[in-house]
């Protein structure tokens, strides 16, 4: 099982052309987070990233140290939502942290995995174990999101994680993945990953899930089911 060769000659040429910039950013928030907080730098947790394939993914540290063995989906109880969010002003983030997390920047050490073909620049985000099981409590076909790489950004991005409900965001990941694996297309990638610079930038609002949806009807021609139905 390999990720359409086009997809990855799109994550290459975009890493190796934007380089510049990714690299600056990259070099000052760690500097910034050396001065500021200190070692460790990065956050490294194993994360299911592609079918049943666990890779260590890597990202800045924006939390306060061993905040996981506080705030991970062991410990927090299970509520209606499965995926574990943490809002912004949760007092587990550090100063620069929280800057990082607004910007962000917090999964930029990922461009590394992208060039290494552990991630992809667009796809849906690689989750831990224990996520995975609690969503699969209620949506047995929560398997069908990691049918493809997992990615920096993607459609709930857009949309934005606070804002969808589980079955609504499965639905967008699992039809990403069925587009993807059947008929790939660089413009879809390109365009979200356009729509998450702009949307940073506050040039453009986020989307709603209806307009998700209708994004991704462009580029297939079944209709997008909530997750609760597939």
């Amino acid at each position: 099982m390999t990720p359409p060769l086009r997809k990855r000659l799109f994550d290459l040429s975009l890493c190796l052309l934007t380089a510049p910039v990714w690299l600056v950013a990259l070099l000052v928030c760690t500097i910034v987070q050396l001065l500021f907080e200190g070692r460790p730098i990065f956050y490294v947790s194993l994360r299911r990233v592609w079918g049943k394939e666990q890779a260590r993914v890597l990202k800045f540290r924006t939390m306060v140290r061993d905040a996981e063995k506080i705030y991970n989906r062991a410990t927090v109880p299970v509520s209606d939502k499965r995926f574990l969010n943490t809002p912004i002003d949760s007092p587990m983030y550090t100063r620069v942290g929280r800057l990082i997390e607004r910007c962000q920047f917090t999964e930029l050490p990922q461009v590394l995995q992208v060039i290494t073909g552990t991630l992809t620049i667009v796809g849906n985000r690689p989750l831990p174990e224990n996520v995975i099981a609690a969503l699969k409590e209620r949506y047995p076909n929560t398997e069908a999101r990691f049918a493809t790489p997992s990615g920096l950004t993607g459609l709930p991005q857009l949309v934005g994680r606070d804002s969808l409900e589980d079955a609504d965001r499965l639905a967008l990941e699992t039809r990403y993945c069925h587009i993807v694996g059947s008929h790939y297309a660089a413009s879809m990638d390109f365009q979200i990953l356009l729509f998450t610079v702009l949307i940073q930038l506050r040039l453009m609002k986020p989307l709603t899930v209806e307009d998700a949806q209708c994004f991704l009807a462009k580029f297939g021609p079944q209709a997008i089911c909530r997750a609760a139905d597939v």
